[in-house]
């Protein structure tokens, strides 16, 4: 590993690890989280056998993001291994943010429980790639 590698490496190795903590936090709390990034009463259950397949399908969800995340984190260490892999879960990572553009009340968008994500996802993650496409480019 060369050290100019080693900013990257370490991005990726802390990128990852907030993914998965992120995707933890909905693994085992289902849609209403284990509660690490905030309080957890807001959802009132009006159907409990409809609001248990929602929630295993959301605990679903958190597992895919979970993967993504440990992905993230052996790319620390195998980057050019892994490097193609990283370019496509960036890119999947943007189609999440661009999915966020659905929402029926766009104003949702700008509340700062949204908005740092939303950053993230359609700027922070584009810019990512650009690197990891570069640094595997300056390899060869």
């Amino acid at each position: 590993m060369t050290k100019s590698a080693l900013p990257l490496r370490l991005s990726l190795a802390v990128i990852g690890a907030i993914i998965v903590f992120l995707g933890l936090d909905v693994v085992l709390g289902g849609m209403r989280t284990m509660g690490w990034m905030g309080p957890t009463t807001f959802i009132d259950v009006a159907d409990a056998s409809r609001f248990a397949i929602q929630d295993n399908h959301v605990r679903f969800l958190g597992g895919v993001w979970t993967g993504l995340g440990l992905v993230f984190v052996a790319a620390s260490v195998a980057f050019h291994t892994l490097r193609i892999t990283l370019l496509v879960l960036c890119a999947t990572v943007v189609l999440g943010g661009l999915s966020r553009l659905t929402t029926p009340e766009f104003a949702t968008l700008l509340n700062m429980s949204i908005l740092p994500s939303l950053i993230a996802e359609l700027v922070l993650f584009p810019l990512l790639a650009l690197w990891i496409f570069k640094a595997g480019h300056a390899a060869t």
